[in-house]
């Protein structure tokens, strides 16, 4: 017995000539046209609007979403290769576009027509931000736990809480919020969560603050409240009380993207510390010629590529349909890929000496960069119990 994946279609990663290209062009454009704003972008704390505007224009915010909705369509390998490439070159940016990521999956997977029309193309062609607001000062992965609430008022909702650490939180046009329709049932804490959207210039709408984190400095992470926010009942994302599936679903989805951000981190530590140790010379010889520094080469060159293998598989199972693998793979590869780039980042420090601390060579924010990462879209603790316990439910018929 197989456990718990078995059937050799399922391991095929089905990376293509056309996939090549586009990873080719993708990193040209960054390159050049984002690159020289990093360092700037990250002492100030922010993503120039232009070059937000230009990753929409060339389609990198819309990867995978129907050109009927303002994408330029694509699968889910394509969507992981272009989140690997943003990041490789600045995290923050790969962040923001994961930010309205978020949105774009609530609304393509558990959004009506009307939704989609309305919302989705400003989005994807990077012409407005979303973000998608769930987490709250009580309920972070406990997503049952949500105490915000949604009060029925005739033909609207009135929408009360806060929320915290929301990616693009305090930049964002359009938000999708989860909070509750109905008191909790202690038998089943799950029911009565509903998602709405809510834009950012309806009266009640608050920035409270900016979240100063440890890394990701420029993705813009906030504090929001909504104090007497009234929604329209077509602003309800698909049924009243289905709120903690759509959520799941959404974070499952996006799972896979914040693996794709490890694997960037990773590639981006590994080629910073092959360059470092080819040009610094000690003793006469180049880094590179001590077995220490070969080691921790080799060792990043033998993760980065398991956890971009690991990454391009969980896509390629949402590609096939196969829902119930996908779900699975796409927490090991978050879990694998971020711890991965966690130990890169250290051995790049470790190569570059009293450079690696520096924040000059921006080694060291690497390293911040992934610890946030580890922790949003499902902590890597709580996705080792998700491997384990969906891996029998859905593929063993156990309950654990």
């Amino acid at each position: 017995m197989v456990l718990p994946f078995s059937g050799v279609d399922l391991f095929s990663v089905g990376v293509t000539e056309e996939h090549e290209v586009f990873r080719k062009s993708v990193r040209e454009l960054l390159e050049r046209d984002v690159r020289p704003h990093v360092a700037k972008g990250e002492r100030d704390g922010s993503v120039p609007d232009e070059v937000f505007r230009k990753l929409g224009g060339a389609g990198l915010i819309g990867v995978g979403v129907p050109e009927e909705y303002g994408g330029q369509g694509g699968d889910a390998l394509m969507l992981a290769i272009a989140t690997e490439e943003i990041t490789r070159v600045w995290p923050s940016l790969g962040t923001r576009v994961g930010g309205s990521g978020l949105f774009i999956i609530m609304l393509m997977y558990h959004g009506n027509e009307a939704q989609r029309k309305k919302y989705l193309p400003p989005v994807a062609r990077g012409d407005k931000i979303g973000a998608l607001a769930n987490t709250e000062p009580g309920a972070g992965s406990d997503v049952a736990g949500i105490q915000s609430v949604a009060k029925k008022d005739g033909g609207k909702y009135v929408l009360n809480g806060r929320k915290i650490f929301i990616t693009n939180g305090g930049i964002a046009d359009y938000y999708v919020v989860s909070a509750r329709t109905s008191p909790p049932d202690p038998s089943s804490r799950w029911r009565g969560l509903s998602v709405f959207i809510v834009e950012r210039n309806q009266p009640g709408v608050r920035v409270v603050s900016r979240v100063d984190t440890m890394g990701l400095k420029a993705s813009n992470t906030a504090e929001l409240a909504f104090d007497n926010v009234e929604v329209s009942e077509e602003n309800l994302v698909g049924e009243e009380g289905l709120g903690f599936k759509y959520m799941v679903g959404t974070f499952n989805r996006a799972r896979v993207g914040t693996a794709a951000q490890g694997v960037g981190v990773g590639q981006a530590a590994l080629e910073a510390m092959v360059s470092y140790s080819v040009q610094r010379k000690a003793f006469d010889s180049p880094l590179i010629g001590f077995q220490m520094v070969q080691e921790k080469v080799s060792e990043t060159m033998i993760e980065v590529n398991a956890a971009r293998l690991l990454t391009y598989w969980a896509a390629s199972l949402w590609d096939k349909g196969r829902e119930n693998e996908a779900i699975i793979a796409a927490s090991m590869a978050k879990t694998y890929a971020t711890d991965a780039a966690e130990r890169a980042a250290i051995r790049a420090i470790t190569v570059h000496g009293g450079y690696g601390v520096s924040t000059d060579t921006g080694v060291e924010r690497l390293l911040r960069d992934v610890e946030v990462m580890k922790i949003y879209e499902g902590a890597n603790d709580i996705q080792r119990l998700t491997i384990l316990r969906e891996s029998a439910r859905r593929l063993l018929g156990l309950r654990m």
